[in-house]
């Protein structure tokens, strides 16, 4: 089912990074190597992208904000469909208020996906 995106262009997150990485093995795995024509680590501009038909993306659930998807969705191959996101905060920053609420909107968004998604 992947291998149907093959022709596309895709927009990814830069080289170097584990998200592209990830992205890269699957659709190798799946028999292709993308056209990666975008690249941005800005999630709602891979949205932007897919949605008026300019690319192909992984796009993660917490962008539907609880919301239906936008955009027609594929299943992803078998095996590991998942992304671990950490955050990373300089000493004694930790407990500040704007770090507690990404944290929190962060956990909150996982709450919520959906089974499957």
């Amino acid at each position: 089912m992947l291998r149907s995106l093959e022709s596309h262009p895709w927009v990814m997150e830069p080289e170097g990074t584990t998200a592209r990485h990830w992205a890269m093995t699957l659709c190798r795995n799946a028999g292709f190597e993308p056209d990666v024509r975008f690249e941005t680590t800005d999630l709602l501009l891979h949205l932007r992208l897919v949605e008026q038909g300019h690319a192909a993306a992984f796009l993660p659930a917490p962008v539907w904000d609880g919301r239906p998807p936008t955009v027609p969705l594929r299943q992803l191959p078998r095996g590991r469909r998942s992304r671990r996101i950490s955050t990373v905060v300089r000493r004694g920053s930790s407990r500040h208020p704007a770090i507690l609420a990404c944290r929190d909107a962060l956990g909150r968004a996982v709450a919520q996906r959906t089974p499957g998604s």
